[in-house]
């Protein structure tokens, strides 16, 4: 069982910062453990924001490039996303993801808005 919890969502204005947390706990492999967050907006897909790899490799979605920044502990025991510069269609509920022996594990998400 791998557990995941979200923190750090909340209220900010366009041109705003926030910054998520993610904390992991239970059985994860660190040799091979894939960390990132997606988000899911209301009536669209969920959709990744950011990714690192097992070895550290960072990918982002093109509408993250630029404003958003994924990091993770060397323990890969907590995940962050650094947003800046949010745009109202960041509105969404972000959640955190470990992809550890084939097997996906999500949190239960947080909440972030930007208001114009």
């Amino acid at each position: 069982q791998v557990q995941l919890v979200e923190s750090g969502g909340g209220l900010v204005q366009a041109g705003g910062s926030l910054r998520l947390s993610c904390a992991a706990s239970g059985s994860i492999f660190s040799f091979d453990a894939a960390m990132g967050w997606y988000r899911q907006a209301p009536g669209k897909q969920r959709e990744l924001v950011a990714l690192v790899t097992s070895d550290g490799t960072k990918n982002y979605a093109e509408s993250a490039k630029g404003r958003f920044t994924i990091s993770r502990n060397n323990a890969k025991t907590m995940v962050y996303l650094q947003m800046n510069s949010l745009k109202p269609e960041d509105t969404a509920v972000y959640f955190c993801n470990v992809l550890t022996m084939g097997v996906n594990h999500w949190g239960q998400g947080t909440q972030v808005t930007v208001s114009s």
